[in-house]
């Protein structure tokens, strides 16, 4: 038997010496061993750009996109989207706890993974129904949890699915809490997404009354949607993809003047620069988007003589769970566009 490793190790078929998210096939045989969680999986909410990618490369098809989540998950062993890297989350229960764990968990409750899919041995028997709205697959199948996976137990007071949605990104609206502060100004691009309305929020709350916060919407139909949050004092509509088109947009709102810090959330690719060219050359870009290319990012930087402080981002910070489930306690406006984004299961 294989030496058991707290990082998973013992699991990565190929290639031997890589940690799971960068390997290419895991063992998926679902056997709980002593420093493992093994999950009956209800649902997986995939990550928005990897959802888009499936969406678009299937022509919105439910059925191919079916056959092509089976496909990578039966050759990885993992949901881990070939073109773009990323993978997501899951929600389910858990089913067995290895003896050698020691953990605030038991048989039966209800959580959420909040590592990546990328990384998780998965096998999925069957696909119940793809959610277009919410990026979500309902499936039956199972999981394993590592020892140094981290997860979040489902609270009382939301529905299981709203809270799902809410803990996928909730890397992004902690680290905004991190990075914004009061009176910066602050760019979101992508600010219609969940993770979007989120650092929306936490920025509104972190950089306070003599702060401003500018939103990047691509279409006119979330103008409304985003305005009824009360958490942005611009709402732009412009194409992420056109760094010029943003930069001139976001300085008619700003009076000329670059922003102190810029979140990306969006979920396509190419959007580096819309994010760099705005920014302060002594601010900050965080790039929460899993479409980033660093390349793209750095070259093009340098291309225009910045030398903002440019964050690839972590889904994890300290306590970032509570801090997100928490915004959409503190929020009415908030909680309700949640239940009617993601609230039907």
């Amino acid at each position: 038997m294989k030496k058991l490793c707290k990082y998973g190790t013992h699991r990565v078929l190929s290639p031997i010496g890589a940690l799971p998210q960068s390997a290419d096939k895991l063992d998926n045989n679902m056997v709980c061993m002593d420093n493992e969680i093994l999950i009956d999986v209800k649902t997986l909410n995939i990550d928005s750009a990897s959802f888009t990618q499936i969406e678009n490369a299937c022509d919105k098809d439910e059925e191919k996109m079916q056959k092509m989540i089976m496909d990578i998950v039966n050759e990885r062993g993992k949901m881990q989207n070939p073109v773009t890297g990323s993978g997501g989350m899951l929600l389910g229960t858990v089913k067995e706890i290895g003896r050698d764990l020691n953990k605030d968990i038991n048989v039966g409750d209800e959580i959420a993974s909040l590592v990546s899919l990328s990384l998780t041995p998965l096998k999925i028997s069957k696909i119940k129904e793809i959610h277009f709205e919410k990026d979500q697959v309902d499936i039956e199948g199972q999981a394993i949890l590592f020892e140094t996976g981290i997860f979040a137990k489902i609270p009382d007071d939301m529905p299981s699915h709203i809270a799902l949605a809410a803990l996928d990104v909730a890397g992004a609206p902690a680290q905004v809490k991190k990075l914004v502060k009061e009176g910066d100004t602050v760019l979101i691009l992508g600010c219609a997404g969940k993770s979007g309305v989120l650092c929306a929020y936490q920025a509104r709350k972190s950089a306070g009354k003599n702060g401003k916060v500018i939103g990047i919407v691509h279409s006119e139909n979330h103008v409304e949607e985003v305005k009824r949050l009360n958490v942005c004092d611009d709402i732009i509509v412009g194409n992420a993809k056109n760094p010029m088109e943003i930069y001139y947009k976001v300085m008619k709102a700003t009076n000329n003047q670059e922003v102190d810090v810029t979140i990306n959330v969006v979920n396509v690719p190419n959007t580096e620069m819309a994010s760099i060219l705005p920014t302060k050359s002594s601010g900050t870009v965080y790039f929460f988007s899993m479409a980033t290319s660093f390349t793209r990012a750095a070259l093009g930087a340098e291309g225009i003589a910045s030398e903002s402080l440019m964050i690839i981002g972590n889904g994890y910070t300290e306590n970032h769970a509570n801090i997100t489930l928490d915004i959409l306690r503190e929020s009415k406006e908030l909680y309700q566009l949640f239940i009617e984004r993601y609230g039907k299961e």
